[in-house]
């Protein structure tokens, strides 16, 4: 390694580049849309107007500099790429540490509401974390990236490295979005120290045997066919970041509202403004909207991965609403899989699957409501179901 020092770190945007984005945002060029289209074509002008307009005149991004900075927050270089990371250690001595990934178009600010009762439970019988929680390589203030080949198995590399340089022999990984997928990988590679894998998706799909289809379920050929159907309807973003990001990054990095409505596009419409906002802002105030997509390219062009299955504890934490993983799949890619919980569903099983049912109003279990960001939309239904793995692996 070149350089091991781990240094303290602050987020200080400068005024200025407060007021271009203002600037930029009273300039936008507005794209000529359809008559009642409505989002049939893409992203809605109405939603992106209505959100640009609270970007320029409502939303505080200083507050959201004020949460962060609340935090110890550090940056180090690991294999020549700068690693930045919150390090919210618990006040308990009996304190597990756990390492928490996100994804795109997502950044270490959707794991803060969890950090107060992961670290500090108000239930001392509860169990109590040590969290670092990184930006990806590439996203936030861990970029831009200088170097190719950052793809989800150099990332857990990487993250092997930092939790072994911040003094961790024995740890977690919690991941969401590309998190669930890059944490399995982390518990592949340094499964001496990694006590247990929670996710929120289990990214398992078929392999194109047509025996796989044989006797699946009505919920599990539901969730088949959703997954089609936002192949048909909502995977552009994938494959123009698998294939030509560079090209789509001239125009994020240069409009603040085309970077808006690319992200926003991937943010459930129940989320509030000011999570979308916050995300999208950071992306811009960092520039690394082009360093961020490149991630997808490094995925679609990874030498051959590993195909033999992880064997580290591995729960799910599956939501209403989001990507629904299949357990026969599953279990194809992942031999240990020691609990498995769908909210909003009526299943159950003996390893956990199922939390109670659905309500009247489409919410799940413990008010699990749908969304792909847990830690923000359903946080103490995440909180408690990461207690309940890691203390069952104790």
């Amino acid at each position: 390694m070149a350089d091991a020092a781990i240094s303290p770190f602050r987020v200080e945007i400068p005024q200025t580049a407060l007021d271009d984005l203002a600037a930029r945002l009273d300039r936008t060029g507005w794209p000529a849309e359809l008559p009642g289209a409505g989002d049939d074509y893409g992203i809605s002008a109405d939603r992106v107007r209505t959100l640009a307009k609270h970007w320029r005149d409502g939303f505080d991004w200083r507050s959201v500099e004020a949460r962060l900075n609340a935090h110890p927050q550090f940056v180090t270089e690991i294999d020549g790429g700068r690693i930045h990371f919150l390090h919210v250690r618990s006040s308990r001595s009996d304190a597990t540490a756990l390492v928490l990934t996100h994804g795109w178009p997502g950044s270490v600010l959707e794991y803060l509401d969890v950090i107060g009762p992961l670290t500090e439970p108000t239930d001392p019988d509860a169990p109590a974390f040590h969290l670092v929680i990184p930006s990806l390589p590439g996203f936030g203030f861990s970029g831009p990236t200088r170097s190719a080949g950052w793809n989800r198995f150099r990332i857990a590399r990487a993250w092997a490295e930092l939790m072994n340089r911040l003094g961790y022999d024995s740890y977690g990984a919690v991941g969401n979005d590309a998190g669930s997928m890059i944490s399995p990988e982390l518990g592949r590679i340094d499964g001496e120290h990694v006590r247990g894998v929670h996710v929120t998706q289990l990214f398992s799909f078929p392999s194109g045997d047509p025996a796989e289809f044989a006797g699946l379920s009505e919920a599990d050929q539901a969730a088949l066919a959703h997954l089609q159907w936002f192949y048909e309807n909502k995977f552009s973003f994938n494959q123009v970041h698998s294939q030509q990001p560079q090209t789509l990054a001239f125009g994020l990095a240069d409009s603040p509202v085309g970077l808006l409505a690319w992200h926003a596009q991937l943010f459930d419409e129940s989320l509030d403004a000011e999570f979308v906002l916050a995300n999208v802002a950071l992306y811009w105030f960092t520039g690394t909207a082009a360093s961020a997509i490149r991630l997808y390219w490094e995925d679609a062009h990874a030498e051959q991965p590993p195909t033999e299955p992880t064997t580290v504890p591995t729960a799910l934490a599956m939501l209403p609403g989001d990507f629904q993983s299949i357990r026969r799949f599953a279990d194809r890619d992942h031999a240990n899989i020691v609990r498995w919980t769908a909210y909003g569903t009526d299943a159950d099983g003996a390893d956990g699957r199922g939390a109670g049912g659905r309500g009247a109003d489409g919410r799940g279990a413990g008010g699990a409501d749908g969304g792909h960001y847990a830690a923000h939309q359903a946080t103490d239904v995440l909180v408690s179901d990461i207690r309940a793995f890691f203390a069952s692996l104790t």
